[in-house]
């Protein structure tokens, strides 16, 4: 299970190579990655279509080979994501996030997520007010804050979304609230810091980790975050 005493990397595979999609899960996680986030589109909820069911089936193929324990985040961004949450969950998610904005229904997803076993967590956009989310921060297992406009990688890290991630930090300590803070969206080994001062548990990178040397990239990011883990633990 997910903890507070560690800083979790996850590498998102929007950014890798598709062409070898499994090379490529294989070279982060012996890089040192934690965690592989899976980000789903439906060209609905976002403008863009990424990938869905068999890709994520696919691939977990590859957990078998692994050394090391592995999580598989699925961040869904499509409207009404109760309708696939089983499918996802026996494809072989691990951890499973859905959009606040993209359903009616935010209590009876996470119910469905948790009866399904999985870690579950909620999403919110840059623009949506954190005072939404409250209401279920009590029985999530995770936050998912984007500093992005979800639905294309590559894009610039928003600053000033972070305020979000300091303001979830003390709602957690204040009411002793369990749930784990993860932060997508522009991030490289400069911002990271940042936010994990701030109260981030685990942090979404894309091209950041994927555009050179892997195991130099996700070093420069536990070196960035190393003062900041050893004041959090």
């Amino acid at each position: 299970m997910l903890t507070r005493e560690k800083i979790y990397i996850a590498p998102s595979i929007l950014s890798a190579d598709f062409l070898k999609l499994g090379e490529e899960i294989e070279s982060v996680v012996r890089a040192g990655a934690d965690i592989i986030h899976f980000d789903v589109m439906d060209g609905n909820f976002v403008p863009n279509i990424s990938f869905g069911i068999p890709v994520l089936q696919s691939i977990s193929e590859i957990k078998k080979n692994l050394q090391q324990n592995i999580y598989f985040d699925t961040h869904l961004m499509i409207e009404k994501p109760e309708r696939y949450i089983k499918d996802f969950s026996s494809a072989g998610a691990d951890m499973i996030s859905f959009h606040l904005e993209a359903t009616y229904h935010p209590y009876r997803v996470i119910d469905i997520i948790k009866g399904e076993g999985k870690i579950a967590g909620v999403a919110i956009n840059p623009g949506t007010p954190l005072y939404s989310l409250e209401p279920f921060l009590g029985v999530l297992d995770f936050v998912l804050v984007m500093t992005v406009n979800p639905g294309f990688g590559g894009q610039s890290f928003i600053e000033n979304v972070v305020y979000k991630i300091s303001e979830l930090d003390r709602i957690r300590y204040q009411k002793n609230y369990k749930f784990l803070i993860e932060v997508d969206g522009g991030l490289n080994s400069d911002n990271a810091r940042v936010v994990v001062e701030l109260g981030a548990d685990i942090l979404v990178f894309g091209s950041f980790i994927f555009s050179g040397n892997r195991k130099q990239k996700i070093e420069s990011i536990r070196k960035s975050i190393s003062r900041s883990e050893a004041v959090l633990t």
